[in-house]
């Protein structure tokens, strides 16, 4: 079989730097990833554009690529599966996959099969949203989630009370996982579209995306034309360093700031349309 693929191992232990070291990864096109006890094994593409520019710039902020080399393909749901393991907020929901046990004492649980959308409920930033998303009054809410991934935003609305969710994504696979888990946690109310913007014509109370900077800016006229007045804006995807340049953005829409939430470095920030 031809190698297609490199594999990038980074000797890295400590579980928060991981975490940071697989955002980012996975932002700049990371397909899997392999988690053991001594370092993170990452896979992308080979012939990946500005793969070496990355790698330079992870050793500049102190993530030194120890080994690269060739690798044929993977199967990389068996990857993604032998590394998943159950996400609690504790008293509020589980996210496990459909191999792990049921967590009885947990009031809610969310099935994620464990493939390679991004959305698990691993990263900080997917967290730091379905914290937010508990702080609010979801019942009969109208919503737009924006690059939907796994999908786990928008099943967890509906558990919440949203009366009908749009979940959108521009990649083929994330929407084709996305409809497999809002089938496998029961939802009726998520209807997935494959589009890489926002639907025209259509406002909604609360608008979620959990993506990364550079498109939540691009999109910031497009969020205000969809997003209902009285409802909105929860973002994430952020750095605590992009705080700066998102607040900047807003100044002089009909956006004020409502909360925000800072697990260093990742941050969630939400806004409420006048």
């Amino acid at each position: 079989m031809a190698h297609t693929y490199w594999k990038v191992r980074f000797e890295e232990t400590d579980p928060v730097r991981i975490d940071l070291l697989i955002g980012l990864l996975n932002q700049a096109g990371f397909e899997g990833f392999e988690v053991g006890d001594q370092a993170l094994d990452a896979y992308i593409t080979a012939g990946h554009p500005g793969l070496e520019a990355l790698l330079w710039s992870l050793e500049r902020d102190g993530f030194p690529t120890a080994d690269f080399s060739p690798v044929e393909d993977k199967n990389w749901n068996e990857i993604w599966e032998s590394s998943f393991q159950p996400v609690v907020i504790p008293g509020k929901v589980s996210i496990r996959a459909s191999f792990h046990p049921p967590i009885p004492e947990i009031p809610l649980e969310l099935v994620i099969t464990p493939k390679m959308s991004f959305g698990t409920g691993h990263h900080l930033t997917t967290l730091l949203m379905m914290e937010a998303l508990f702080q609010l009054n979801l019942t009969g809410k109208r919503l737009l989630d924006f690059g939907t991934g796994t999908g786990i935003l928008a099943i967890l609305a509906e558990k919440l009370g949203a009366a009908r969710i749009l979940a959108i994504d521009n990649d083929p696979w994330s929407i084709s996982n996305a409809n497999e888990n809002v089938a496998g946690n029961h939802c009726q109310s998520i209807e997935t579209r494959l589009l890489d913007h926002l639907p025209t014509g259509e406002t909604f109370d609360l608008i979620l995306a959990n993506i990364n900077k550079n498109v939540i800016l691009k999109e910031l006229p497009a969020f205000l034309k969809s997003l209902q007045r009285g409802g909105s804006l929860m973002l994430s995807g952020l750095q605590e360093e992009d705080l700066t340049d998102v607040r900047l953005a807003m100044q002089g829409t009909p956006l004020q700031e409502l909360s925000c939430s800072i697990r260093d470095p990742w941050a969630r920030i939400s806004f409420f349309r006048t």
